[in-house]
């Protein structure tokens, strides 16, 4: 039997559909709160755009992520698709779930890659918004992500090729949708 891991997805990861087109063996176990953290788009990509990073924010912020597990022998095509190494480092994150203490991985931006007003694409911006809509998480964090000022992908084949996946994932069965967060 392979060895699962658990990791932390809180970007373009966060909907299952889009995860498990990366690595197939991607389970959902739901919605964690990240007190004190916040997502923020501000990590260099090298495609010209900025993509998610989660950021120590006080304790006041709140963020929201989707604890996945995966096979181990998935991960190398994960931290491929990733960057790590050039961008973002895999990293633990300790948390409680339901409880348990856990210590998922998950990635965030190295300290070299990012810009403060480096924008995401439209696409982007909209796979992180899709995804935490179809957690259920609250109106108002989905609505401070579709808010995120976004710029259109200049490169006509991989726009089409995001906003088909964006239809796709408005389009996946509704009534698959985990439990709202409270």
């Amino acid at each position: 039997m392979t060895r699962q891991l658990t990791y932390l997805a809180y970007g373009s990861n966060l909907h299952p559909l889009r995860l498990r087109e990366r690595v197939p063996s991607a389970d959902l176990l739901g919605v964690v709160n990240l007190s004190g953290q916040r997502v923020v788009f501000h990590k260099i990509s090298p495609d010209g755009s900025s993509k998610c990073d989660l950021v120590d924010a006080g304790r006041s912020a709140l963020a929201f992520g989707a604890l996945y597990t995966l096979d181990a022998s998935d991960l190398p095509a994960l931290d491929a698709v990733e960057g790590v190494g050039s961008g973002y480092d895999r990293m633990p994150f300790p948390l409680y779930f339901r409880g348990q203490a856990l210590r998922p991985f998950t990635y965030r931006a190295s300290a070299t890659h990012i810009h403060p007003r480096q924008q995401p694409f439209a696409w982007y911006r909209d796979l992180v918004t899709e995804g935490a809509r179809y957690l259920g998480l609250p109106d108002c964090y989905c609505r401070d992500l579709a808010a995120v000022a976004a710029q259109h992908d200049p490169d006509p084949a991989r726009q089409a090729e995001h906003a088909a996946l964006v239809a796709r994932i408005r389009r996946f069965a509704r009534s698959a949708r985990p439990r709202p967060v409270s």
